[in-house]
């Protein structure tokens, strides 16, 4: 999708230094996570990012909080668990 402004000509001058593309599409990322619209794939993709993380330090910057759902952390514990599990099964034959 293509998008075109009209700014006043005043207003232009004032943002003339700015990167205003790049400004409008990191506000756009940012009010779509912020509403719900946009997950944190559909945010990295649209501004071009190659990890997640990088994705997680884009909207620290800017005062944005994850979206983490408790069913995630859970998810994310229960993960944890098997990993450490599998660790500590790992450890014991090698003894």
């Amino acid at each position: 999708m293509r998008i075109e402004l009209d700014l006043p000509d005043d207003i232009a001058q004032a943002l003339q230094s700015a990167d205003l593309p790049r400004t409008a599409v990191d506000a756009i990322a940012l009010e779509g996570y912020r509403s719900g619209k946009l997950g944190r794939g559909q945010v990295q993709r649209l501004l071009g990012f190659s990890t997640p993380m990088q994705v997680d330090a884009f909207l620290k910057e800017h005062d944005v909080y994850l979206n983490y759902t408790m069913e995630e952390y859970e998810k994310d514990l229960a993960t944890l668990e098997r990993l450490r599990n599998k660790e500590a099964a790992s450890t014991k034959r090698s003894a």
